[in-house]
Parts: C-alpha cells; sequence; structure tokens
C-alpha cells in the first residue's frame, strides 16, 4: 500500500538551481506587493555613481544608500554585485541613438558611424572599457548593438561567425583607444617623458626602423583625426575575409 508519509529530505527532488545570468532570472514573481525599486532604477543609481566617483566606488551598499535601501533589500533585485556590473553594462547600451544609425549600404561608413558613437560613450562614461574588456555582457540592449552591427555587416562576405568575431574586434580597439585617452590625459608630464625618450633612442643609431619612422610620420595628429585613421585600418582588417586554412 502507498504511504501517506511524507518524502524524506533525502528522497524529495532537489531544487532547480538558479540561473547565473541575471537575464534569465524573472525581475519579480508577480506576487506581493509592487516593488519599490526595478533593475532599471538600480542600473541607473549605479551608474550615475561610477561616473561620478569611479567604477571602484560601486558597492551594494552605495547604490543601496543612493536609493534609499537597506543594502540586504537590495539582494531581492540583485542577487550579487556581478549582475549588477551586467545591468550597468545594459543600462550604457541603451544610450545608442539608433535613429542616427540606420544602415545605409555602405559598411565601412555605417561602421564609422558606430564606432564614433561607442567612443562617445566610453567618454562619457570612463569606467566603460575597462569593464567591457573585462566582464562583457549581453543584455537586452547589448542584443540590439549586437544585431545592429550583423545588419550592417550583412553585406559583406562574411559569415555569421566571422562577423561575430569582427564585432569583438571592433568592440576591443574601441575601448582599448579609450583607455589610451585617459591616461594619456591623466599622464601628461609622463607622455611628455614618453616622447622625449622614444626621439633620443631613435637619434642613437641603435634602432634605424624607429628612426625611419619618427622622421616620415610628420607632426602627432589630433585626437579625433588619429581615432579616424585608426578606425579605418580596423574596419578594413574586419571586413577582409581570412583564407580558409
Amino acid at each position: 500500500m502507498p504511504s501517506n508519509q511524507p518524502p524524506s529530505s533525502s528522497e524529495r527532488p532537489a531544487a532547480p538551481e538558479a540561473p547565473e545570468l541575471i537575464w534569465l532570472r524573472p525581475e519579480r514573481t508577480g506576487r506581493g506587493p509592487k516593488p519599490a525599486h526595478s533593475r532599471t532604477s538600480i542600473a541607473a543609481a549605479a551608474v550615475q555613481l561610477a561616473d561620478t566617483e569611479g567604477l571602484d566606488a560601486v558597492s551594494m551598499r552605495r547604490v543601496a544608500a543612493a536609493l534609499g535601501a537597506g543594502t540586504m533589500s537590495l539582494y531581492n533585485y540583485v542577487p550579487k554585485k556581478e549582475h549588477l556590473l551586467d545591468l550597468m553594462l545594459d543600462a550604457v547600451a541603451a544610450e545608442y541613438d539608433y535613429a542616427t544609425l540606420t544602415p545605409t549600404g555602405d559598411c565601412r561608413t555605417d561602421l564609422a558611424r558606430l564606432g564614433h558613437q561607442q567612443l562617445e560613450l566610453c567618454r562619457r562614461h570612463p569606467w566603460l572599457p575597462t569593464l567591457v574588456l573585462a566582464r562583457p555582457s549581453i543584455g537586452p540592449h547589448s542584443l540590439r548593438y549586437t544585431d545592429h552591427f550583423l545588419a550592417v555587416t550583412a553585406t559583406t562576405d562574411l559569415g555569421g561567425g566571422a562577423r561575430m568575431e569582427a564585432m569583438a574586434l571592433f568592440n576591443g580597439f574601441i575601448c582599448q583607444y579609450a583607455q589610451y585617452e585617459q591616461s594619456a590625459a591623466a599622464g601628461a608630464k609622463w607622455q611628455a617623458e614618453l616622447a622625449g625618450y622614444l626621439t633620443r633612442a631613435a637619434r642613437s643609431g641603435e634602432y634605424p626602423h624607429l628612426a625611419q619612422a619618427f622622421a616620415t610620420s610628420g607632426p602627432p595628429a589630433d585626437p579625433d583625426t588619429a581615432f579616424d585613421r585608426s578606425l579605418d585600418r580596423v574596419i578594413t582588417a574586419i571586413l577582409t575575409p581570412t583564407p580558409a586554412i
């Protein structure tokens, strides 16, 4: 006869493990009163804090204080700090102005426009390049960016996988360029000393190829011109199909 006793703890099925990605977790269960906060408001507070004080200042405690909430209550919305960083990245990805990025059919032009917008985002949010390179995340707004990049490059001979790789190279270049801008602005004395050191090295006769490069390089380009030139080279590289091995 079947037993009326409840199964022992060893017989009960294990509770399903919560997904690691925050995008796979429901924002709310639908039960109980309306939440006082949302992922959107939490991300906005974290972005504001990072813009003002830097990424190191972002903590669950500081974000909760900015929202007027208890630190522990914030974990009901964002289970851990890594999820908070993912929300911040996606919040910034929502700032792309796609109305000005409508594909024209000219892939190079469209990628150049996209690259300029991305650099402006990195300048607006100086912490962004570091986070993109350290913890890339694809939330809903980042998915829209991805889909836009794939639409722009759909006219090329690159396959889907190659276009995804091209997007990673494209994003990586812009983030690294933005980091270079930040370091140059923060270390003007270091930059001047580096230029002098390289000039002396080129004149020493020990580095003939460096001397030749210096002799034919002309005066330094302004930052926007240098970015345009570098971006054009990167676009050429990522749009050039790699021969099959």
